[in-house]
């Protein structure tokens, strides 16, 4: 059996969300330096904060500020850290549970190994040097030794948490968190031949023993049936467009132009469509039936878009069990 195919790849998108009164206190606070909850009906202190008690699901708004000292409640060592983590060097993930709060907080801990941390342990807030309003203005958490007293936000705190306006100047009201995921696709025995072939200008699918269903791109079994499949069948080149959709938003890195259409196409002896740009043809003149061909890029692997070959439009029952 050839070499199975495998590639790292990455999925990456910038996360806005805009945020309500209680957040918005919050991440301003930190940039401040106060760290900031909100104190429920029954007094208890959530922190971080939200804006509905989990309890009782009432609207919390009485706003108070707590330590920046607290306990570690439970932890997990990280003996390599990842691109983007808070610390670039072995660290604990902990709980902590500021002075003054009933509910923990999730960050990282300064440690020298995981033999100086256990629950129980006392820790207080190592700032950020710049702060800009989220939660990476705490830097970490460290290990605190009470005798260095109180000092109020450089690491002593308050018995009780104190009430706080969440008033401040410039209050940050929106935020931007990058969401990325790397990870190595490997896309199986059916997927690594269809690949292949593709790269020498091929359409390969497999068929079902059952039903005789050509799926392409294969899936290496049929989920009707649910039986494997490892007969190979050559599809196409042409094909049928079955439905479309016009697109009029362009999208970052995509160098096509506003408006192009993406449809459906039922390749020749294909059990069902696939993915593709039509070009070739003015975006209002593409149609349902309409037979197409793969236009192939000079070293690509996959078909750049799909063109009008001329013949007459396919007949609408031939195509309607793949739309």
């Amino acid at each position: 059996m050839p070499d199975v195919l495998k590639a790292p790849l990455v999925v990456e998108f910038p996360f806005t969300r805009s945020l309500g009164p209680v957040q918005s206190a919050f991440l301003t606070g930190l940039r401040e330096r106060a760290v900031l909850g909100v104190r429920t009906r029954d007094g208890r202190t959530l922190v971080p904060p939200v804006e509905y008690d989990p309890v009782t699901a009432e609207e919390i708004r009485d706003l108070v500020e707590v330590a920046p000292t607290g306990t570690v409640t439970t932890w997990a060592w990280n003996h390599a850290p990842r691109r983007d983590q808070p610390l670039d060097t072995p660290f604990a993930w902990v709980l902590v549970r500021l002075d003054g709060a009933d509910t923990a907080l999730l960050h990282a801990l300064d440690a020298p190994g995981p033999d100086a941390v256990h629950a129980g342990m006392r820790v207080r807030i190592r700032w950020a040097g710049e702060r800009v309003g989220a939660i990476t203005d705490i830097a970490c958490f460290e290990p605190y030794d009470a005798g260095l007293g109180n000092d109020g936000r450089s690491g002593g705190g308050v018995a009780e948490p104190a009430r706080h306006t969440g008033q401040f100047e410039d209050p940050v009201t929106g935020i931007i968190a990058p969401a990325r995921l790397d990870y190595t696709y490997s896309p199986g025995r059916a997927q690594t031949a269809y690949i292949n072939a593709l790269a020498e200008h091929r359409n390969v699918g497999e068929r079902c023993p059952s039903c005789r269903k050509v799926y392409v791109p294969p899936r290496g079994a049929c989920p009707t049936c649910g039986l494997a499949t490892s007969e190979q069948v050559e599809v196409g080149p042409h094909g049928t467009v079955t439905t479309f959709c016009i697109v009029n938003i362009k999208a970052k890195n995509l160098d096509i132009e506003v408006p192009y259409v993406y449809g459906h196409i039922a390749l020749d002896g294909a059990g069902l469509s696939l993915h593709g740009r039509i070009g070739g043809i003015p975006y209002d003149q593409v149609r349902m039936g309409l037979r197409v061909e793969p236009v192939w890029t000079q070293g690509a692997r996959y078909p750049d878009h799909y063109r009008p070959t001329g013949e007459p439009d396919a007949d609408y029952d031939t195509y309607r069990e793949l739309l």
